[in-house]
């Protein structure tokens, strides 16, 4: 085998190499953005149940605390920002994810206040949907760190070498946490004197 045939040989075998490495790569970042995606459509089902849930929850309340308007007023209008905010798709998770915040503060506060009506703690439908809604609540926070999981290897593999070659060669970006907004950090204030 002559010298020429060798180098040539080595040569093939570097590109296979190379073609073969890029093809993994390649896959690697499509199933890790495939993931993430998978991980927000896990969130967004969980997030669609408590919507759905959320009249329910307000109907059984305004039965027994008619005189909590602000309150019922306060979770109605979060459940149409959450509507509006999923209605506008597109690359809008982080409004999303601020309308779902609000959506959750303002259940919080009605939970509380609702505990100042001892009919109503006792009413079975309304226990019912407590538990379900804590069930949610929940099942939205451990899809909700699932999501982030997926989203933080994700963009680990993006930025990393060789990977990012790949990554910046197909545009591959970088995804969005889901993260609490500022007032969400805080508890919220509820005022049984109202």
């Amino acid at each position: 085998m002559s010298v020429s045939t060798i180098v040539l040989i080595i040569i093939l075998l570097l590109v296979v190499l190379l073609v073969t490495w890029g093809i993994g790569a390649y896959n690697g970042l499509v199933n890790l953005r495939n993931r993430v995606a998978n991980g927000w459509a896990q969130i967004d089902v969980q997030l669609k149940q408590r919507a759905d849930l959320v009249p329910n929850l307000v109907q059984t309340v305004k039965g027994y605390a008619s005189h909590e308007s602000t309150v019922l007023e306060e979770v109605t209008k979060a459940r149409a920002d959450v509507a509006q905010a999923q209605a506008a798709g597109g690359d809008r998770m982080q409004a999303r994810a601020d309308a779902e915040q609000r959506l959750g503060q303002s259940l919080v506060t009605l939970m509380a206040r609702a505990e100042a009506y001892p009919e109503l703690k006792a009413n079975q439908n309304f226990l019912d949907l407590q538990r379900q809604l804590k069930d949610l609540e929940d099942k939205i926070a451990y899809a909700r760190q699932f999501y982030n999981d997926v989203v933080q290897k994700f963009n680990t593999r993006i930025e990393t070498v060789p990977s990012n070659i790949i990554a910046s060669l197909f545009h591959f970006r970088q995804a969005q946490y889901f993260q609490a907004d500022e007032g969400s950090r805080q508890a919220p204030v509820v005022d049984f004197g109202q």
